[in-house]
């Protein structure tokens, strides 16, 4: 298809409007992904999006105390809206959207309960900022460029290294750690009123660096919180303790993006190459969901949701457990995609 018509049918099919459970209505029954306990239903193009707001890449999804689903968005060209973070009740009705200063840069999402007060925290890659917000999206503050850390000081061209922040994890003592994924690979350490204190990994292969570290995550799961870190572009998972120091690799993953972790142990980690892993309490493999990692996944991601496969993933980015167990998975495609995975019950 040349490439000017091609342009064309994306925008078209991304005007539509997206409709809950579209498989239910037209007859078709949701694909089964899984086996045994780790059994799913795959519901694509969950929630009923607004025709007024029409979704760029879905980066991140999480789930609030109340049930609400909200997705981080980058937002189609076409769309009328600029809303990048959409809100979803647990049925899949929308309940609001905000978050114009996100488009383009809608990125790495992760929610927190501070006291009785629950916040976002978000990573805009255009803006190389991570903001912290209300639920409302009201900004309570916001970090930018790493000055005060000596490996982003100007060389002697007098050039700054690229910053562009893709996701935080956040330590009990409320310390927060950011992974620049698509800037120059240093995790930056913070406090909780977001003081510099420290950068660690850095570009390369070796133990204690990483090349992308494009997700990142608070593990609690053993006898000491630890940070898991998708190490992408080294096509690998690497853990450290929170003060930077190298622990181990786990692997098990081709292109892993973020992680989120269920009560039972159990880890999602949405792979980019077509695929969502599962891991178990000590990281070995459960399953491979929606595994399509043989296909040509990368032109796919660019063509309108016709073209792609039902249980199967094109490009997963983002993902979350809610509180019964579902995952819920969006992905890295052009005319964005939201996935529930219904647990079925063994």
């Amino acid at each position: 298809m040349p490439i000017a018509s091609r342009r064309s049918f994306i925008r078209a099919a991304a005007a539509a409007p997206i409709i809950l459970h579209a498989q239910d209505k037209s007859g078709m029954k949701p694909p089964v992904l899984g086996n045994g306990a780790h059994t799913y239903e795959a519901i694509h193009d969950w929630g009923e999006l607004p025709s007024r707001i029409q979704y760029g890449n879905t980066h991140g999804v999480v789930e609030d105390s109340q049930g609400h689903i909200y997705v981080h968005h980058t937002v189609n060209a076409a769309s009328e809206s600029s809303d990048s973070m959409v809100v979803f009740d647990s049925h899949g009705k929308f309940v609001k959207s905000w978050g114009k200063e996100f488009r383009g840069g809608a990125h790495g999402l992760h929610i927190r309960k501070e006291g009785s007060t629950e916040f976002l925290y978000l990573c805009d890659t255009k803006r190389g900022v991570v903001v912290k917000a209300t639920l409302d999206g009201e900004e309570v503050w916001s970090i930018g460029y790493p000055e005060q850390s000596e490996a982003y000081r100007p060389g002697a061209d007098g050039k700054r290294l690229k910053y562009s922040p893709t996701n935080l994890a956040i330590a009990p003592n409320g310390d927060i750690y950011v992974g620049d994924g698509y800037g120059s690979s240093f995790i930056n350490q913070y406090n909780s009123k977001a003081e510099y204190i420290r950068t660690f990994g850095g570009k390369g292969k070796e133990p204690g660096q990483v090349d992308c570290p494009h997700g990142i995550v608070l593990d609690s799961r053993g006898p000491q919180p630890i940070l898991m870190v998708a190490d992408r572009a080294n096509s690998r998972i690497q853990r450290f303790t929170l003060d930077g120091r190298h622990i181990d690799f786990v692997g098990g993953t081709n292109l892993p993006c973020n992680f989120d972790f269920f009560r039972n142990g159990d880890a999602v980690v949405p792979d980019l190459g077509a695929r969502v892993t599962l891991l178990d309490k000590d990281n070995r493999v459960i399953v491979h969901l929606g595994d399509d990692s043989a296909s040509k996944w990368r032109e796919t991601r660019t063509l309108s949701r016709d073209h792609f496969t039902p249980g199967k993933f094109v490009c997963p980015h983002g993902s979350c457990f809610d509180h019964a167990g579902n995952i819920f998975l969006v992905e890295w495609v052009e005319v964005g995609r939201v996935t529930k995975l219904r647990r079925v019950d063994a």
